[in-house]
């Protein structure tokens, strides 16, 4: 299908501040709710300086994402842009980084689900609450979804609503009980600590290039999407650095241990606003798994419908006409992850997978705007695309080189592997033809 194609009958109704509301939805997930305890552990009161760089690393990779999107009109989106510029190979390969990245980011969302129900659960039942958590989690949201895709988008939809409630609570009511004694640096940060930091705190950023598949459908792309990605991570990098300095300021050194810091830090001030808490984060971490299951097994289904994965995986339900068997294998998969694995080696494993797309979605978008390529009408046309490409490429690759040998060395065995197949799928299907 050409690109004139996929766009027709687009119209260009989404200005700034539906954007920018797109953005931050698809950004603040369940992270934040998890996150700031590890971030503190790995290097305490510095934990919001991760924040601020990945928010700039972070940044630049949106803008050369808008750009590629405003030139190359595709469903697929930032994987399609990618396909084009740089070929079939790297677009599958950026293919299978996004849904396996997306597999262990919705299983560090379980696990960190399950956490916040066994630190409520009676000492002999922590295991027991834990399985039954990641289990019911992702099987209740798979099953939801394999009933039709509207179930799925209502979960979606009512978590959104929800979930920005208890954290401005958390900022608001935390900011009058702060301690400037829990802000003194306590011990050494070790070698391996600030790399761990930044990870972290990039997979608590990941997520806009969901909401810039729209960018065929932004009124006057050139001067909105910019406004909206200033206007969406500006937000997010001020509701993440207050969180994460409130919650600093309650708590001081405990915070490091904590596995339901805002929970924790609201306890000071009584039963009801740490049940708000908790109650928040499960909301807001069911709606991540909601979303996840909702989108990412679709992408398998595209990459089987291709023949490039399982044919089983490209079926159809024939009464709710949703891929029913792509939605319960990654679902089932997910579940094994979750229970065998904890939220931050995880979380850990999911950022560096989307940070190789990050760079391949830069270097794509910065060749297309070299050779031109504008199939969507006029593109964004960014004025300092390379210098946003550079930051964004090296942001991401300082944060692949801040991983252990062992994580790095798994991102590249991923790569090799999804190359590797993708090799001998199509030369299966040219010896079959």
């Amino acid at each position: 299908m050409s690109a004139n194609a996929r766009d027709a009958g687009l119209v260009r109704a989404l200005g700034t501040w539906g954007l920018a509301a797109s953005v931050i939805s698809i950004i603040v997930g369940a992270g934040i709710f998890a996150v700031p305890g590890a971030l503190a552990a790995a290097i305490g009161v510095y934990a919001p300086l991760a924040f601020l760089a990945c928010t700039l690393a972070v940044g630049a990779v949106g803008i050369c994402f808008a750009e590629g999107g405003s030139r190359i009109a595709t469903s697929g989106g930032v994987y399609g842009y990618i396909e084009v510029s740089l070929g079939p190979l790297v677009g599958y390969v950026a293919g299978t980084l996004k849904w396996f990245g997306s597999l262990m980011s919705g299983a560090s969302v379980a696990a960190a689900l399950a956490d916040v129900a066994a630190s409520v659960s009676p000492p002999g039942w922590v295991l027991v609450v834990r399985t039954a958590v990641i289990v019911g989690s992702i099987g209740g949201v798979a099953l939801i979804n394999v009933r039709g895709v509207r179930s799925g988008a209502r979960l979606i939809g009512f978590a959104t609503a929800l979930k920005l409630v208890p954290l401005f609570i958390f900022i608001i009511v935390g900011a009058t009980a702060i301690h400037r004694a829990n802000f003194v640096s306590l011990g050494a940060v070790t070698a391996i600590a600030p790399g761990r930091a930044v990870i972290l705190a990039l997979f608590a950023l990941i997520g806009m290039e969901t909401a810039l598949c729209a960018s065929g459908e932004v009124v006057e792309p050139a001067r909105t999407i910019p406004r909206a990605l200033g206007l969406a991570l500006g937000t997010v990098a001020f509701l993440y650095v207050s969180i994460q300095v409130v919650a600093q300021g309650i708590l001081g050194p405990a915070l490091a241990a904590s596995k339901v810091p805002l929970a924790d830090a609201m306890a000071q001030f009584g039963p009801g606003l740490r049940g708000l808490m908790y109650i928040g984060a499960a909301i807001s971490m069911l709606g991540c798994i909601g979303s996840d299951i909702l989108g990412s097994p679709r992408m398998m289904f595209a990459i089987a419908r291709d023949g490039l994965l399982p044919r089983a995986l490209a079926r159809v339900h024939p009464r709710t006409h949703v891929p029913h068997v792509a939605i319960l294998t990654y679902a089932t998969v997910q579940i094994a992850m979750a229970l065998s694995s904890t939220f931050v080696e995880l979380a850990v494993l999911s950022a560096l997978t989307v940070a190789g797309l990050y760079i391949a979605g830069c270097v794509a978008a910065w060749r297309l705007a070299r050779r031109g390529v504008a199939l969507a009408g006029r593109p964004l046309g960014f004025r300092w695309l390379g210098a946003a490409a550079a930051v964004g490429i090296g942001g991401m690759l300082v944060i692949i080189f801040l991983a252990t040998k062992a994580e790095i060395a798994g991102l590249l065995a991923l790569i090799v592997i999804s190359a590797a197949a993708y090799l001998l799928q199509t030369r299966s299907s040219a010896a079959a033809s």
